[in-house]
């Protein structure tokens, strides 16, 4: 598998071989619009509610293990 170092000097090699004005501005556009994109999630109010709802559980203690949730699953799949 290609590093990243590799990729982009692979990439730095095509980009220097083109000779087309407008495809250079559309990668120039493609890579100025993509390295701005946020990496925060935007969620919506409901979503809110249920975290919060979690992080009150949690507080609370009302919390069970991941075998007794898979046992609980199984249970439930099983009245099917």
């Amino acid at each position: 598998m290609a590093t990243i170092s590799d990729i982009r000097s692979g990439l730095i090699d095509k980009i220097l071989a083109i000779k087309n004005k407008e495809l250079l501005q559309a990668l120039d556009q493609l890579i100025a619009t993509t390295s701005s994109v946020s990496n925060i999630i935007e969620i919506t109010s409901e979503q809110k509610i249920i975290l919060e709802m979690s992080e009150e559980d949690i507080k609370n203690g009302k919390l069970i293990s991941q075998e007794e949730m898979i046992k609980r699953n199984l249970e439930w799949l099983n009245e099917l």
